[in-house]
């Protein structure tokens, strides 16, 4: 490991996707309150399942339209089942249309960006829009707004708007030719200890992606992550230049849940944590371990990032080991809880 490696940063991408749709906000393209209906009507007009294990034809109709907040607090009604594979219905048919975005990154899938959002608009909601924090799709849904409300590719407008103003000069959703020796090996566990799953020589991120995933698609440096970290620390200012309002880091930065709506979602978001845009936030100091305020998020092939703004305070942790279960490794939990703790 050297100071300028790269590693794939997954679901650590939300955030700065977050703050693009915000940047969008800001623009007047779209509002916080208005369905998503004109940008993206392949998820008009929803019916959502009679319950997750329903037949497919087994459906009411939603009580009101998809917004974006609702995207982008992850309550419009889509995300990771967590059942066995193939346990349900709606799991089968993700998979018969092989819809990426309710699991782990994949940079190699051959279709775009609309045919993505197509293809989700075929399934039917898991539950009502606003009713229900799902995890990670909404992201890929906020992606795919963005470039349609921007007139932009994904990775075009991450560049012109974020990347490039914050000096994010590795950050990206490939690693060109000439940096790929900087490009960490990722790892996953097996019964016998490592095993590769993605090398740096022939790594998936070693050409453009077809669709770039929101959720999950990004490659980063600590130093890069750490001037985005610094951009929410100094509440949208950097390098002299304001790219984003206070009031719009407070509202990605502030939980946006009811306990109600948490229900089913601690697994992933662990105990004492609501969900701000992009991002989770401690709600209950005692029950997470962590200053209330503290906010952040893990990347599952092995990164993690929190910021407590009382102490402004920034921890990133880059491995290169997929996480085994969505809880991370217990080298993740001890060096936050270092990183936070007052001697």
């Amino acid at each position: 490991m050297r100071r300028d490696t790269i590693f794939r940063i997954t679901s650590m991408t939300k955030p700065i996707t977050a703050v693009a749709a915000m940047m969008l906000v800001e623009d007047g393209r779209f509002r916080l309150d208005e369905p998503v209906d004109r940008l993206l009507p392949e998820l008009a007009n929803r019916c959502v399942l009679a319950r997750i294990d329903a037949a497919l034809d087994d459906t009411v109709p939603a009580q009101r339209p998809i917004t974006v907040e609702d995207v982008l607090t992850f309550r419009l009604g889509l995300g990771i089942v967590f059942a066995p594979p193939g346990a349900f219905p709606i799991q089968r048919r993700i998979a018969d249309l092989d819809i990426v975005g309710f699991g782990p990154p994949d940079p190699s899938v051959a279709y775009d960006s609309n045919e993505w959002i197509r293809r989700l608009g075929e399934l039917p909601l898991m539950a009502q829009p606003g009713a229900q924090w799902l995890y990670t799709t909404g992201s890929n849904v906020l992606g795919v707004l963005i470039e349609r409300a921007s007139e932009l590719p994904l990775p075009a407008f991450f560049e012109h708007r974020i990347l490039g103003p914050l000096g994010m000069k590795d950050t990206g959703f490939s690693v060109p030719h000439d940096r790929r020796v900087r490009l960490a090996t990722a790892y996953l566990h097996d019964v016998d200890g490592l095993e590769v799953f993605d090398d740096s020589a022939n790594s998936r991120w070693s050409a453009p992606p077809n669709f770039p995933q929101g959720d999950a698609g990004l490659v980063s440096t600590v130093d890069d992550f750490f001037a985005f970290s610094r951009l929410l620390l100094n509440f949208g200012e950097a390098n002299g230049r304001r790219l984003l309002s206070e009031d719009s880091i407070r509202a990605m930065t502030t939980n946006n849940l009811t306990a109600s709506q948490c229900a089913g979602g601690e697994c992933i978001l662990g105990q004492g944590r609501g969900w701000g845009y992009g991002m989770a936030v401690v709600t209950d100091p005692v029950a997470a371990g962590f200053p209330a305020g503290t906010y952040g998020w893990d990347g599952g092939f092995g990164t993690s990032w929190r910021v407590d703004p009382a102490s402004r305070t920034t921890a990133i942790l880059m491995t290169q080991t997929l996480f085994s279960s969505p809880e991370p490794p217990a080298i993740h939990a001890d060096f936050l809880r270092t990183a936070f703790t007052e001697e």
